[in-house]
């Protein structure tokens, strides 16, 4: 499962990357979790970024099951459940992203949190998207990362990875096609050689934690704050 990601860039480079407007109110992410409100840019708004909720509002998320199951998308199961298909066909998006983050299990209560990175910087995460109404009535739109079998740099520590997705691919995700083919083809392991990992500081976990010191690298250490020499 991906539960963290990060997107520190500022508006300009986003801008840059994506050619898309960013509005006013965005804020970096050094450790974007589930529940908050985050950057995406949709097949149907691809000259501006959205703000949809990852997963589910936090008032809709008292249920941490449930929540588990929406913040993430398995690419094998995007065909089987018609429910997921129809969402392919017409409700996809890419989340702006420069970083993800996973955790190395070293003992039964003890992982150690690792950053992977781009050698190109800024990337985007292939994803889905929702729009429903809540009992009050309120339009509430959420985002969901598709996610596949790790790649050779990221096995190690975790089994799964978010679908990263070049320039082409992304024009080719946000495009006006109903080719499923087309769009299944653009789902496919980014290359272990042109990703880079390291040890972060143990506090990613706290989703209400957001500093850059949190994306830097840091010596490895548990969740406790203890050191190890697993790294």
């Amino acid at each position: 499962m991906i539960d963290r990601y990060s997107i520190s860039a500022p508006a300009e480079q986003i801008m840059s990357r994506f050619g898309a407007d960013v509005p006013q109110h965005y804020q970096p992410r050094y450790n974007a979790a589930p529940t908050q409100l985050l950057p995406v840019i949709t097949a149907e708004g691809a000259r501006g970024v959205s703000t949809f909720y990852w997963g589910r509002p936090p008032a809709m998320s008292a249920n941490r099951a449930l929540g588990e199951k929406l913040i993430n998308t398995r690419l094998e199961t995007l065909m089987e459940r018609p429910a997921l298909a129809a969402n392919l066909l017409k409700k996809r998006c890419i989340i702006p992203a420069d970083g993800f983050f996973g955790w190395k299990k070293t003992g039964k209560k003890t992982a150690i949190p690792y950053r992977f990175v781009v050698q190109t910087g800024i990337f985007s995460m292939a994803g889905i998207w929702e729009e429903f109404e809540t009992d009050d009535g309120e339009t509430v739109h959420t985002f969901s990362v598709i996610t596949m079998p790790a790649n050779k740099l990221v096995e190690p520590v975790c089994p799964r990875m978010p679908v990263i997705l070049d320039a082409k691919s992304e024009s080719i995700w946000l495009a006006d096609t109903g080719d499923m083919v087309l769009l299944m083809g653009q789902l496919v392991a980014w290359p272990p050689e042109q990703m880079n990992l390291f040890t972060v500081s143990p506090r990613i976990a706290d989703p209400g934690a957001n500093h850059p010191s949190l994306i830097v690298p840091m010596p490895a250490a548990d969740q406790h704050g203890n050191l190890t020499l697993f790294d």
